[in-house]
């Protein structure tokens, strides 16, 4: 009865975190776009939380390279199950203009799963929200 009151709190309330890979910053201002009174995702009961022990999703930005891809799968290993994560822009689907970079691994799939494709350059915020209410579906379907 209590996990079951847990998964539905984790669907209706996410809490997510935001981890830049090192992108150009034109994704992160339209993720912190989206916690502003223009779009206000708090109303549909997303926290920004900073500590990974405390998220339920995971919003991640920029091209991958080896210095930070361990900490990138080291802050998804340290996320409690389930997890959804999502890949913002086109650096971080695919490493975008970076890609041919010698120090480009390429896309976040190259290091942890990805749920969610969110594309652009930079992605719009109504995407982005978009991208966490699709994301949201994976707890959706813990209700049982």
């Amino acid at each position: 009865m209590f996990k079951k009151f847990i998964d539905n709190s984790r669907a209706k309330s996410p809490w997510i975190m935001h981890f830049d890979c090192g992108s150009c910053n034109g994704c992160d201002i339209e993720v912190l776009a989206c916690l502003t009174p223009m779009y206000d995702v708090e109303r549909f009961g997303v926290i920004n939380v900073g500590n990974p022990k405390h998220a339920d999703v995971l919003l991640v930005t920029g091209t991958v390279n080896p210095r930070n891809a361990k900490v990138l799968r080291n802050i998804y290993d340290q996320m409690p199950d389930p997890k959804g994560v999502i890949a913002i822009g086109a650096c971080g689907l695919s490493g975008g203009i970076f890609r041919e970079c010698y120090n480009v691994i390429g896309g976040i799939d190259k290091v942890i799963p990805v749920d969610v494709y969110v594309p652009g350059c930079p992605a719009k915020p109504e995407a982005i929200i978009d991208g966490v209410v699709t994301a949201l579906a994976k707890f959706e379907g813990l209700k049982g």
